[in-house]
């Protein structure tokens, strides 16, 4: 009967896009930090790409980064404005801060430019809500930069849930993070990130487990912050601790549409190995989706399926899958979004689903200020 059971969830759909080289689309990239080198590489292997604009604030940042990545031919701004004023572009990707993810989408968007945003979505839902309504009004693609949506082990998650092996979901515990892993540079202060932990890596255990039970609408959230890792000279430079303004723990308790409970923790620092693996509580079977150490776009190990069958207690596991074909992760998302241009949409990422991810970001940042649990008012767009 196990055996029954494994094979509904062990078959691999091969998600890879044929690609129509005979368009060229015209992209732009709207800062050029760590992020926008993996960007760059992508559109490098896309045939039907050509980057022909950049744009930094900080003066000869684009032109190095260009010239590291051997791309020729480009034109270079010192503002997403000027770029988005001075070229005809198909397309852009916006690699700034948490920050500046709002305003240069907003911009693009208004002047008819498709956009391709890195997560976190925005530092807030005012702002998400202000990108969602240039979108609406604008009729273009906006897709928000999920990679780990693209893995195989990530879509066989919600496979297994939409077919309705677990039964009625009600409770989900999510998560993971490191012991060790402050990352540097613009994330970890208040006027450029906004948001530490919760938006560079709480962003995708949520939605891992948001987009397998169809991203409910959030409704309450009891949120709490900490950063005593990051303001610490025991564990980071005196230089760094002293600028640390950001969350470096983040954890909450989530009641969403439709009776699920979502109970949620990530980390950047911390005294334990992993907050807890990822379980999704059914009425008919438990899924646990082991953590990993860093999330990197997959899962940490085979997962199992509890249930029962005939009056015993079976545990099932799912193997792990391998990702098909030659594209990776980065490339897939890429590639999603290209297609989607070309072709109108829809966005493989829509910013419909994701708002309900920034929501909850949202919600635990004010709840964790105020100490006490609120509701979750997403305004109208």
């Amino acid at each position: 009967m196990a055996d029954e059971v494994l094979s509904q969830f062990t078959q691999q759909v091969d998600t890879e896009a044929k690609v129509d080289t005979s368009k060229k689309l015209k992209v732009g990239i709207i800062g050029t930090g760590w992020i926008a080198e993996s960007h760059i590489q992508s559109y490098k292997n896309m045939p039907d790409v050509e980057v022909v604009a950049a744009a930094d604030l900080i003066p000869g940042k684009a032109e190095a980064f260009m010239k590291k990545f051997g791309v020729e031919g480009v034109r270079f701004y010192p503002s997403h404005k000027e770029l988005i004023d001075n070229e005809e572009l198909d397309a852009v990707s916006v690699c700034t801060y948490n920050r500046q993810h709002a305003a240069p989408t907003i911009y693009a968007l208004e002047h008819g430019v498709n956009v391709l945003l890195e997560k976190p979505f925005t530092v807030t839902l005012d702002e998400a809500v202000e990108v969602m309504r240039a979108e609406k009004k604008s009729g273009k693609v906006l897709s928000i930069g999920f990679q780990p949506r693209f893995d195989a082990n990530m879509q066989q998650i919600k496979k297994i849930v939409q077919s309705g092996a677990l039964g009625e979901v009600y409770y989900i515990q999510t998560g993971g993070g490191r012991r060790r892993g402050i990352p540097n540079s613009t994330f970890i202060e208040d006027k450029t990130a906004g948001v530490g932990a919760l938006g560079d890596i709480g962003c995708y255990s949520l939605d891992m487990v948001l987009n397998a039970v169809g991203y409910p609408k959030p409704l309450t959230v009891s949120g709490y912050t900490s950063n005593f890792f990051g303001t610490s000279t025991d564990y980071e430079s005196e230089y760094d601790a002293k600028r640390f303004s950001v969350d470096d723990f983040g954890a909450a308790f989530i009641r969403l549409e439709g009776g699920i409970i979502l109970d949620f923790r990530i980390s950047w620092a911390m005294h334990m190995d992993t907050p807890g693996d990822t379980i999704i509580l059914g009425k008919k079977a438990g899924l646990r989706i082991p953590s990993t150490d860093c999330w990197n776009g997959s899962v940490g190990g085979p997962m199992k399926i509890y249930t029962d069958i005939a009056g015993e207690q079976v545990e099932t596991v799912i193997p792990i899958l391998q990702n098909q074909g030659k594209m990776g992760l980065f490339d897939k998302k890429i590639r999603s979004f290209l297609d989607a241009v070309k072709t109108g949409g829809p966005s493989p990422v829509p910013s419909s689903q994701i708002i309900y991810n920034q929501a909850i970001i949202d919600g635990v940042v004010k709840s964790a200020k105020l100490g006490k649990e609120i509701d979750i008012v997403i305004p109208e767009i």
